[in-house]
């Protein structure tokens, strides 16, 4: 082989593993812009209190906090359901941000001061609405019969609607997470809790057959509960926390973290 034709080559495998590393940076610059997508689940149901002060405070800096954390960029979007006996249908907020920062490539010094200001104060100016919106939803109250149930099976499919979207799926149930819904194939976990971890795990294994239907991918999943430190293993039953645990690591291979 000459000279020259081996330089040749070895050029173009040079621009080929180039342009594999170039594509491979292009793939990673999509994933880390995909947009966040926030669901909140708000438990409007008898067992749940947001009147308390200790509840009111706790509830009220974890949504403040959701906004800011995940509200960031143009595309990011925010969803509340109410959890009760119906909470599939009970969507009762969609909100996106709008705001986009002006290109940049051109500008000067200046120019991308003023660029930068403007793209936050506008962005301010969404979350401070969505925030506002957000807590007029947790102060709502749900008088009518469906309190009387607490269906969070149901968040599932929500859960599932939105993994289709490729978005960075983000789970938040405001809730006491006791499962209560009548019927023989159903869990009511005031009328029949788990007693130990072995029988939080049986139910919750079986129950993935009834839900596996679900692609729910894996979403970050947070339980803000409504018990103090304080409370007691009747009040806050860790064996209904273990059920959850197992039962999103069984769906979507997730770990559920509990503020």
């Amino acid at each position: 082989m000459t000279s020259f034709r081996l330089k040749f080559l070895l050029s173009i495998a040079i621009l080929a593993m180039l342009a594999a590393c170039g594509g491979d940076k292009e793939e990673t610059k999509i994933v880390a812009d995909a947009p966040v997508y926030t669901l909140v689940f708000l438990d409007k149901t008898q067992s749940v209190n947001v009147n308390k002060n200790y509840v009111s405070e706790k509830y009220r800096q974890a949504l403040t906090d959701i906004v800011e954390n995940n509200m960031k960029n143009k595309g990011d979007k925010l969803e509340v359901y109410f959890i009760h006996e119906n909470t599939s249908k009970a969507r009762a907020m969609s909100v996106m941000i709008r705001s986009e920062k002006d290109n940049m490539d051109a500008a000067n010094a200046t120019d991308r001061e003023a660029i930068e200001t403007a793209y936050s104060l506008s962005l301010q100016k969404e979350k401070g609405i969505f925030l506002r919106q957000l807590l007029a939803k947790l102060e709502q109250q749900n008088t009518g019969s469906s309190n009387q149930e607490t269906d969070i099976w149901a968040s599932f499919p929500v859960i599932a609607k939105a993994n289709e979207s490729g978005a960075d799926v983000k789970v938040y149930y405001f809730s006491d997470m006791i499962e209560s819904v009548k019927g023989a194939d159903r869990r009511d976990f005031h009328v029949k809790p788990p007693r130990n971890d072995e029988q939080a795990e049986e139910e919750a294994k079986a129950d993935v057959k009834k839900l596996e239907q679900y692609t729910i991918g894996s979403p970050q999943v947070t339980i803000v509960s409504p018990f103090e430190p304080t409370a007691s293993s009747k009040e806050n039953n860790p064996h209904v926390t273990h059920y959850w645990q197992l039962l999103f690591q069984e769906l979507g291979g997730v770990s559920v973290e509990e503020l």
